[in-house]
């Protein structure tokens, strides 16, 4: 299990917060908005590894990680998507959460954006992704914890843990890139090839940071031919045939 990560509070927080965990779970849910930006949850139902409802209807989105989906209607589930939303429904399922929020609290499908805590201060975003149940998926401008995400994805790639030991979610090499991933959101690593202001290539793969991403960016990134990099995200097509692929996070790219 991941490392415990919890808020940083004055003397004075802690005891009021010491003071709420042991009241009857009824007096509980929303009193942390006392204490910060988080309230307490009741949750009732879990959809899949990244979604659940709470008792009072409203539907909750993990933030900053994406499970493989479960089987809806004639799809079938994709690899790994029973074992996320079983661990999830093992985690949080008839018990309080505090939800904690980033810029966005809201998607476009009406859902809350959030990072959930358990009572004992366990980050379920952050154990969703080191054990490999998740991957790291994100747009701006909720990136407040993306780094500290980011390396608990690191240790489960380097583990092989859950995902990561699985042929679709094997890291990519961007050389050996074929049409056969079209479609797909993979991790892929290569160094860089050539370089333009805004996107590059690497390997068969050519890459553009998109414009609403920019500012963002704040300024093209400094890339230098030979160089090392990860990349995210999903695996297009052109009209021209040629395979690409849009950034929308500097948390997209990792440079060494």
């Amino acid at each position: 299990m991941p490392a415990v990560i919890r808020p940083a509070r004055g003397f004075t927080r802690t005891a009021i917060l010491l003071f709420i965990l042991c009241l009857p779970s009824i007096t509980l849910a929303g009193t942390l908005s006392i204490i910060g930006d988080g309230r307490w949850v009741s949750v009732a139902k879990v959809y899949d590894g990244d979604t659940f409802k709470t008792r009072s209807g409203e539907k909750v989105r993990l933030l900053n990680l994406n499970t493989p989906e479960i089987q809806h209607r004639d799809n079938r589930a994709q690899v790994g998507g029973n074992k996320a939303a079983f661990a999830l429904k093992k985690l949080i399922l008839g018990k309080q959460v505090r939800l904690s929020f980033d810029q966005e609290k809201k998607d476009r499908y009406g859902r809350t954006l959030a990072h959930v805590w358990m009572q004992d201060g366990l980050w379920v975003n952050q154990y969703m992704i080191e054990e490999g149940y998740a991957h790291v998926y994100t747009f701006e401008p909720n990136t407040r914890w993306v780094k500290k995400l980011l390396k608990a994805e690191h240790i489960a790639q380097r583990e092989k843990r859950g995902i990561w030991a699985t042929k679709r979610f094997k890291l990519l090499n961007s050389q050996s890139l074929s049409s056969k991933f079209i479609g797909q959101f993979r991790v892929i690593r290569g160094t860089v090839d050539s370089v333009k202001k805004w996107s590059f290539r690497t390997g068969k793969l050519y890459v553009s940071i998109a414009k609403k991403a920019r500012k963002s960016f704040q300024k093209p990134p400094a890339l230098h031919l030979g160089q090392t990099i990860t990349i995210r995200g999903k695996i297009r097509i052109s009209s021209k045939g040629k395979i690409f692929l849009s950034l929308y996070s500097p948390a997209d790219l990792e440079l060494k």
